[in-house]
């Protein structure tokens, strides 16, 4: 089984709005058995448990992908056996991906990519915390896309 990894700061928005949309990716390619995709958060204040943001829920629930209400972020300082097992790490923006680097020793030699490079692009993900509704709906677009775009490579190979 292929393990993928998303990361954001605190695991509330960016990170499992990715998670979602491309465990559903995955299933539309009969895919979800053979890769597991899981999320986590590596900033200092990530807390295992702390509730998603319901603007994260909202702009899933308008694409289709309904997720428990109590569903709850992952800090990866605390489960970092998530980053051992994973074989694929997609960060949200340049700055995860020097931090994964510096403060978790699990993630050396793993191919580390942002979503945009999957996507074969240059740039971050912005973190939509703190804005409105329509920043929110526009990241939640602009990470399926990227994982629409990248899903190819992401999966090359996988067997069903």
């Amino acid at each position: 089984m292929k393990r993928i990894l998303l990361v954001c700061h605190a695991n509330v928005s960016r990170s499992v709005i990715a998670e979602h949309i491309l465990q559903r990716l995955l299933a539309a390619r009969g895919l979800d058995r053979a890769v597991e995709v899981r999320s986590g958060g590596i900033a200092p204040y990530a807390r295992d448990g702390s509730l998603v943001s319901l603007d994260a829920h909202f702009v899933l629930r308008d694409a289709g992908i309904d997720i428990p209400r109590e569903t709850g972020a992952t800090d990866l300082k605390v489960q970092r056996h998530l980053v051992s097992a994973a074989d694929v790490i997609l960060v949200m923006t340049e700055e995860q991906r020097r931090m994964l680097a510096a403060n978790f020793p699990e993630a050396a030699g793993k191919t580390v990519l942002t979503l945009r490079e999957l996507a074969g692009e240059a740039g971050d993900i912005e973190d939509p915390a703190t804005r409105d509704e329509h920043f929110f709906r526009h990241t939640r677009d602009e990470i399926a896309r990227c994982l629409e775009q990248g899903l190819d490579r992401l999966v090359a190979d996988v067997q069903p």
